[in-house]
């Protein structure tokens, strides 16, 4: 990977993360499906066999957004008293929406971070 910063500018991983891009060239797409990472990058090639976030994503997801939801919910409650079908009718469609939303976010990011600081090449050393 270190030969790739003399062929190719750099790229913020953060930004590219969040665009679901390639974190080497920037133009590619990360994912072949909504949080399935793609085989290769198809603008420059990069193997993005390399690409493991493990649990990573969903522990971030159920931590910051279980926070905001559960925040939320519980003022709700406190000031306005809404009965539990309202509750419910609420607070489950916007956690799906925000997980899956935040999931892919946070899955981009945390593998372009892998990729610009070279996680994986001491995991590729020991042949794993």
């Amino acid at each position: 990977m270190s030969e790739d910063k003399a062929i190719w500018p750099p790229i913020d991983p953060i930004s590219a993360g969040l665009h679901g891009r390639c974190p080497r060239c920037g133009e590619g797409r990360l994912f072949s499906g909504f949080l399935t990472v793609g085989k290769r990058c198809v603008n420059c090639g990069l193997d993005y066999s390399y690409a493991d976030a493990g649990d990573g994503p969903a522990v971030f997801v159920i931590l910051i957004i279980g926070f905001i939801i559960v925040g939320l919910a519980l003022w709700v409650e406190v000031t306005l008293s809404p009965p539990l079908w309202l509750h419910l009718l609420i607070w489950i469609p916007l956690a799906l929406v925000l997980c899956l939303t935040a999931l892919r976010l946070i899955k981009g990011v945390l593998l372009t971070l892998q990729y610009s600081n070279k996680a994986a090449e001491g995991r590729l050393d020991r042949g794993e």
